[in-house]
């Protein structure tokens, strides 16, 4: 069990450091340009449909047990896919969606049983239950770009 606390304590970090850090950003700071054609609150719907993805699953493994992934996922062509609808999010609307996915997605993960939790780490599940790890990245992108300023 102690594992199982280290990455949700992890998780709940980086949420609060994402949540801190959209309540401080200004709407200039939300349409800053990221690398390869992003902006600042399109990282952040991306993040939020990433999140979102792991909720999604988990509900559904709830309901019909846990599915081996069959096929690796490719995720530069999902996010290459995703770019345009991400871009097309009003900004302060992503930020508060990267929020709230985040919080959604962490209350899940922490109320899973054991067993549940258990066999998505046993599996080679095409979901990581330790969100920081994706969370810490872009926010660190993101706040290397609104301090370069």
């Amino acid at each position: 069990m102690a594992a199982d606390q280290s990455y949700m304590a992890d998780n709940t970090s980086e949420r609060e450091r994402l949540r801190a850090l959209v309540a401080r950003m200004s709407d200039g700071d939300l349409n800053r340009p990221m690398p390869a054609g992003w902006t600042v609150a399109a990282v952040l719907a991306h993040m939020a449909f990433w999140d979102q993805r792991v909720l999604v699953l988990l509900d559904r493994w709830e309901r019909t047990g846990v599915e081996p992934s069959h096929e690796p996922v490719d995720e530069d062509w999902i996010n290459d896919a995703t770019r345009a609808l991400c871009l097309a999010i009003p900004p302060r609307a992503a930020a508060r969606l990267a929020a709230d996915s985040a919080e959604a997605t962490d209350q899940k993960v922490e109320g899973l049983t054991p067993a549940m939790r258990a066999a998505l780490e046993a599996d080679e599940s095409p979901i990581n239950l330790r969100r920081a790890a994706h969370r810490r990245q872009h926010l660190d992108e993101i706040e290397r770009m609104i301090h370069s300023k």
